[in-house]
């Protein structure tokens, strides 16, 4: 196993009901001003941002909130939320919500500490991420691991074509995170599977790659232990949202997926490994069409894996016999897993092309649209497994059509 440095300084409080000691978690902590960030309206409906608020006031603490915000999270509405989070002035934001309601709080940390700086900067790489407000949350979608990664991504309509892309820091890190499966009993089945989806990549990306070494055993284990309990537990909560047993598997798996845990000594170089391509194919395709994060690559994976597939063959192989169960040689095994995971795709209620998730005819016109914007006008590469030009990626979408 290769060196690494592996960094998890958040605390989790995992069961029924644990929103509800919000107030007592803060007040242990010497938080006494929260700024609560959250989505649309079904937290308020359920009750559940009241609740946090009470268990903040009968602590003694102060708090304000602002919600709004959308599914693939977008800079100008982060930027008016930092606006009224700086007149506030908080001592720490507290996410109510998934992935998107968290990368903007995570955002918003940062703007609150750095005001002189375009929170945009640290997305285009202009500027480096020094400080931030502590963060915390409170899940309510099991899909992206944001409580426990140091990821954090942001879509800019204000470019022409809008991009999506995501920054790295340790100051992403959320000190605490509350994670009750029940807070997930009430959501749509679609967004239950595009988050199974969603987890399932998180792992793949780190673990389909030329980096993989002989010896690196017990992330290996993991990782296959990881993708085999999503695809078990998946299906059962999307057709069962009120299974504990399942919506629990998956809220766990959700947060492991993502705090770097699958991926450890995979890297020469150190850091983060993994490939990532399915990821920067999916991204473009929501900051263009506003797809769903976890559809967008159940959409292209399995045409991306067959593409990429001769480039470590065994390693895909591997994948089919230990996930899978599959037996035979290198290559039959392989095109067996990826087209099983397809159909585990399907299983979920997710897309399995680009026609059906964009649910329009798919021309070479909009392919092109989609690659570019993917290359950043042909300015960039992305992948480790099989390094992607523009022509490559066009090939892949074609692939996916």
């Amino acid at each position: 196993m290769r060196d690494f440095v592996y960094y998890t300084p958040t605390k989790i409080f995992f069961g029924k009901g644990k929103e509800n000691d919000i107030g007592k978690i803060c007040e242990q902590y010497g938080y006494g001003k929260v700024f609560i960030v959250y989505g649309g309206q079904s937290a308020v409906r359920s009750g559940l941002i009241d609740r946090v608020e009470k268990s903040l006031a009968d602590a003694g603490i102060v708090y304000e909130d602002a919600g709004g915000v959308q599914p693939n999270p977008i800079i100008s509405k982060t930027r008016e939320i930092i606006k009224q989070a700086n007149i506030f002035n908080p001592d720490l934001i507290l996410a109510v919500g998934g992935g998107s309601v968290i990368d903007t709080a995570k955002t918003v940390g940062y703007g609150v500490a750095m005001p002189g700086v375009d929170v945009w900067d640290y997305f285009a790489k202009k500027a480096t991420i020094t400080k931030s407000v502590p963060i915390a949350a409170i899940l309510t979608i099991a899909a992206a691991g944001s409580e426990m990664s140091d990821s954090c991504v942001q879509t800019n309509m204000e470019l022409d074509p809008p991009v999506k892309c995501g920054t790295n820091s340790e100051f992403n890190r959320c000190k605490f995170a509350i994670l009750d499966p029940e807070l997930t009993f009430t959501l749509p089945k679609f967004q239950i599977g595009s988050g199974a989806a969603d987890i399932f990549f998180h792992t793949a990306d780190r673990y389909f790659t030329t980096d993989a070494i002989t010896g690196n055993h017990m992330s290996d284990e993991i990782a296959e232990g990881l993708m085999r309990n999503i695809i078990k537990y998946g299906p059962i909560g999307v057709n069962d949202p009120t299974n504990y047993e399942a919506m629990s598997e998956i809220m766990w798996s959700s947060t492991i997926s993502h705090n770097d845990l699958t991926g450890l000594g995979t890297n020469p170089n150190g850091g983060r490994g993994g490939d990532w391509a399915p990821h920067q194919l999916g991204q473009a395709m929501s900051a263009l069409y506003d797809a769903t994060h976890g559809a967008s690559m159940t959409a292209i994976w399995a045409s991306w894996a067959k593409y990429c597939m001769d480039a470590n063959v065994e390693r895909f192989a591997r994948y089919g016999r230990n996930v899978w169960g599959y037996i035979g040689d290198d290559e039959t095994v392989a095109l067996e897993a990826i087209e099983a995971t397809e159909d585990w795709f399907r299983e979920l209620g997710q897309p399995t092309s680009l026609s059906e998730l964009l649910d329009m005819h798919v021309s070479d016109a909009v392919i092109k649209k989609i690659a570019s914007n993917c290359s950043r006008g042909n300015t960039r590469t992305i992948g480790q497994l099989k390094v992607l030009n523009e022509d490559d990626m066009i090939n892949i979408y074609k692939m996916a059509r």
